[in-house]
């Protein structure tokens, strides 16, 4: 297994474009005052020798990617050895019914939520995290995983498009989690949803899901004040409507969302634009959840690799630096 021990040396490599423009506008400024000073043609016959501009550049752009790439200090991983490591299993429920596309918080009910998730998954790193989206129906769309990359990839691409039938099936949710876990230690699901539809059932299905060892907290999505539904029809964004012709406007279900985290012995929490005191709040209920002992094998012992990228790189200077040298004596 290859890695690089020292990842906060990446910032570095901003360092490279620098340079390039610089060397650049040194260029430009060389060949500015070279007008200034006399005819062009004949003060570039008594500059000749001199090393070109584009191999300096690119000399010494090498030159700081080798020494940037020593400072990562890269490793190949030698030794492999069992170790035990303690994880909780955690599901995002994300509600994508069409109400969820509100834009009574911004940019909207759904997009809020996403982002949301996606900064509570880089604070969950070291757990077991699954996905599911529900609409008048639930679906797994990613089960228990520790590619936190693959979790965010599949969070951002949730949409309400994706929902078969509409609704808002919260208690299906919560029970398909349960169904998606056969192990039994305590587990967590966060379902993030504007409560707009009664699913009375949901409350009894977070009671049955306590009784079974899970956590169940609820995200209100949206406001008391409530918002007409964007839907695009024909490329055009007009509202939702009901039977009768008027706009229909969804309003956050906060009754119905505190009794599925009450009965869920979880917590409800409503999101806003500041979520900061919600997710440490959120973190530390997590971190006192029971966690499950788990066997992987791991990496004990590597190797560093970064004196070969270190000489590359003074190698790559030396050059540049004799080049000029040479050339200046010509």
């Amino acid at each position: 297994m290859f890695r690089f021990e020292d990842t906060s040396a990446f910032y570095l490599l901003a360092l490279i474009p620098g340079v390039v423009l610089l060397f650049l506008w040194m260029n430009r400024k060389r060949k500015h005052d070279i007008r200034a000073f006399g005819e062009v043609n004949l003060v570039g016959r008594l500059l000749r020798g001199k090393i070109p501009s584009f191999l300096k550049i690119v000399l010494f752009s090498i030159a700081v990617l080798f020494l940037i790439l020593s400072a990562l200090n890269p490793q190949w991983g030698l030794k492999k050895e069992k170790v035990k490591v303690e994880k909780s299993d955690i599901f995002f429920a994300l509600d994508i019914s069409a109400s969820m596309n509100a834009q009574d918080i911004s940019p909207s009910r759904l997009e809020k939520s996403k982002r949301f998730i996606e900064q509570l998954i880089n604070e969950r790193k070291g757990d077991q995290l699954g996905l599911i989206l529900f609409a008048g129906g639930a679906y797994l769309q990613m089960p228990l995983t520790a590619d936190y990359a693959a979790a965010q990839l599949f969070v951002r691409s949730a949409s309400s498009e994706m929902a078969g039938t509409q609704g808002t099936a919260i208690g299906e949710s919560i029970d398909l989690a349960m169904r998606s876990i056969k192990e039994k230690n305590q587990r967590a699901l966060i379902i993030l949803s504007d409560g707009e539809d009664h699913d009375e059932e949901a409350v009894n299905m977070a009671g049955k899901a306590a009784e079974n060892g899970w956590n169940v907290f609820t995200i209100g999505v949206g406001s008391a004040e409530g918002s007409f539904v964007p839907v695009m029809n024909d490329g055009r964004e007009e509202y939702k409507m009901d039977e009768e012709g008027n706009p229909v406007k969804s309003v956050l279900n906060q009754n119905l969302l505190k009794e599925i985290a009450e009965n869920g012995k979880g917590s409800y929490y409503l999101l806003g634009n500041e979520n900061t005191d919600m997710i440490t709040d959120l973190n530390t209920q997590l971190d006192k959840m029971q966690k499950r002992a788990v066997e992987v094998k791991s990496f004990t012992e590597y190797r560093s690799f970064y004196q070969y990228f270190l000489g590359i790189g003074i190698i790559v200077l030396l050059i540049e630096f004799f080049l000029v040298t040479k050339l200046k004596k010509v």
